[in-house]
């Protein structure tokens, strides 16, 4: 392999995305391209059809795409992005051993990028950093700091025609802000000057790991924020230098809520704010509904604050903060009253967030659950099963079809049969039915009025598509 360049000898290579339609991948893509390097990709999903609206937007910005063949591999000099998962049989990445170009994952190139900017925040945690993020960028932006955004959920304060899949915005070079990924170990890479902490949950490893992982990570931090009311992440605390809690039910936090301020109804939310530095209190806004988009936002103020953003600034841009795409996403509520929502929901804290929110209201919930793998199904299959029958009442249902499955050799023999039988055991009502589109029958076979049908899933930007699909055939 090739000698490691300076960052400035890599910026100046030609860049290959492998999956640059990949919710992780396009963003980056976008920044390198929004700062002149040449970049072009490949992507299964376009080869097999799927979204092409959304490579035909990339196109138009000027990507070049090749089919996943190796075609688009032509030059030792190029410098190939892959996942760590993509394995050596895919045509780009033995052509590129054939070359010996230089290989980097996602979040290798995206330390680079973090580490070599003049001060990065990072948003970590096992659920909300997609919408932390999109809210601190939103806040920074508003108040002129001019950040670059790395973001793995599409932030509509940033979409423009131009730019429909805004997933990263690119801005100067003296702020970058991204979330930071515990579930492969590389948040170790980073070196935040901000460091954001929302929680510590099972997700894809052991909780023995976790604590590992990001008590590390609040000790590399110059600032860390930490979520005071999660008590795994309170834990870490010692591990931090210098901190700014947050949490709506701690009273010792730096930033909190004023107790009894709290006002939410089915579609957004209002509080009051305490800056408890100066005692300074704020009315908060919220076009988004649940609590835990209330921490959600309060760890967003604590992070700017970390930055020398005031709170009351802060607090002034979220007031039009406008979400993020499959983060509790109505679609819409057909003519006899029944609402369908999309939603990232994929392991047992997000899924628990998305059904609290939607039973705090009255309706019966129908929740079509996609899993995004059949390794995470294995590793936190119980956990979900658990959730569902938790959070759920005995008039709900739960849907699942069969595991996200784009190829390889990763083990199949226990898929989404087992944690419906779970749910089943604990008293919860749940079908198994394998295919999606027979799911999506089933649903409109059996919604009413007053019905909310959420479709929670990750890694497959169809569901989108499937949520649409549903509300019109509803409709």
């Amino acid at each position: 392999m090739c000698e490691f360049p300076t960052p400035d000898e890599l910026f100046a290579r030609p860049f290959f995305f492998c999956g640059i339609g990949g919710s992780g991948m396009l963003p980056l893509a976008q920044i390198l391209k929004g700062r002149g390097c040449e970049v072009a990709g490949s992507d299964r999903a376009r080869d097999q059809g799927h979204t092409p609206e959304k490579f035909a937007a990339l196109e138009r910005q000027g990507f070049a795409l090749f089919p996943q063949d190796g075609s688009g591999i032509a030059s030792g000099d190029q410098v190939l992005v892959a996942s760590a998962a993509v394995e050596n049989t895919i045509p780009e990445v033995k052509r590129a051993r054939e070359l010996d170009c230089l290989r980097l994952t996602r979040a290798e190139l995206n330390s680079i990028l973090f580490n070599t900017s003049g001060a990065g925040i990072a948003v970590a945690g096992t659920s909300g950093k997609s919408t932390v993020t999109a809210m601190l960028g939103w806040i920074l932006a508003s108040t002129g700091r001019d950040p670059t955004i790395m973001n793995g959920a599409v932030m509509k304060n940033f979409v423009a025609p131009e730019r429909p899949y805004a997933s990263a915005v690119v801005g100067g070079e003296a702020l970058y802000l991204s979330e930071v990924d515990e579930s492969d170990g590389s948040i170790a890479l980073y070196r935040p000057a901000v460091g954001v902490l929302l929680n510590v949950s099972l997700d894809h490893k052991s909780m023995e790991e976790l604590r590992q992982l990001f008590g590390d990570y609040l000790g590399r931090s110059r600032i860390a924020a930490i979520n005071a009311d999660d008590a795994e992440a309170l834990a870490l605390l010692p591990r931090a230098n210098d901190v700014i809690a947050f949490g709506i039910d701690q009273d010792k936090a730096q930033i909190g809520i004023v107790p009894g301020s709290i006002a939410e109804s089915p579609l957004r939310q209002a509080a009051m704010v305490v800056d408890r530095h100066d005692g300074s209190e704020h009315a908060l806004t919220l076009a988004m509904p649940g609590r835990h988009n209330l921490s959600n936002a309060l760890a967003a103020i604590a992070g700017a604050a970390g930055a020398g953003v005031p709170v009351a600034a802060s607090v002034k841009a979220l007031a039009s903060f406008a979400g993020i795409a499959r983060r509790f996403d109505i679609i819409g509520t057909t003519a006899s009253g029944i609402t369908v929502i999309d939603d990232f929901g994929h392991n047992p804290e997000k899924c628990a967030a998305t059904l609290r929110t939607l039973k705090a209201h009255p309706g019966r919930v129908i929740a079509f659950f996609q899993p995004h793998g059949y390794g995470p199904l294995r590793q936190m299959g119980d956990e979900l099963a658990e959730t569902f029958a938790r959070e759920l009442d005995g008039e709900d249902r739960v849907i699942m079809c069969d595991p996200v499955y784009f190829g390889g050799t990763v083990d199949r023999s226990e898929g989404s049969e087992r944690i419906v039988k779970l749910i089943r055991e604990t008293g919860g009502q749940a079908e198994h039915i394998p295919t999606r589109k027979a799911c999506g029958d089933r649903m409109v076979s059996m919604a009413g009025l007053g019905d909310r049908i959420v479709i929670m899933g990750a890694r497959d930007d169809t569901l989108t598509k499937f949520a649409w699909e549903l509300f019109e055939r509803l409709g």
